[in-house]
Formats: C-alpha cells, structure tokens, sequence
C-alpha cells in the first residue's frame, strides 16, 4: 500500500506541478487556493507512504515521478522543448526509480 501511496503522491506533485503558472506569481487568489490544495495533498500522501518506507527512498519516488510528469507535461501540454539529451536525462531518472523500487526492502 506505501508504494501506491508514493505512487499517488508523485501523481499529484504533477498536477500541483501545472497548476502553479496560473497563480502567476501566487496573485490570483483562485488558482492559488486551488494549488496549495493540491500541494498540501500531495504532501498529505507522501506523508502516508513514509509511514512504512524510508524517508529518502519515499521521497526521491516522489520527486523522480514528479520530474518525469512535469516535464512530459510541460513538453505536451506547453510546447516545452524536449530534445535528445532532456529525453535521455528523463530516461535515466525513470530506470533509477525502477532501480530504486526492484531493489527496496520492505
């Protein structure tokens, strides 16, 4: 349950990830209450899955996946350049997480 847990806290670190440049620069109250929301939640799960995995092995799922997410996102949905050595940084991050995961101890 802990790994689904980080899982759905990276998830949601990619949405909270998006939902910060429509604050633009945290002066639209609507967008801003929407992202501290969103961040608090995913902090709220990160918090959950560190009750039974370790705190840097939690936390470096958390942030490798919100990485990955956020700029597959950005290149997506914003036309954020994505070439060959961003691609191939993002395929590194995604086989250290797999790494991480295969050789964890729970």
């Amino acid at each position: 349950m802990s790994w689904l847990l980080v899982i759905a806290a990276g998830l949601v670190e990619v949405v909270w990830s998006q939902s910060i440049k429509p604050t633009d620069g945290f002066t639209r109250p609507g967008p801003t209450a929407l992202c501290v929301l969103i961040g608090a939640l995913s902090v709220y799960l990160l918090s959950r899955a560190m009750r039974d995995l370790p705190a840097g092995l939690a936390y470096a799922m958390f942030t490798g996946i919100g990485t990955i997410g956020a700029i597959a996102l950005g290149a997506a949905l914003r036309h954020e350049p994505l070439g060959p050595g961003r691609a191939a940084a993002l395929a590194l991050i995604l086989c250290g997480l797999v790494l991480a995961r295969l050789t964890a101890a729970e």
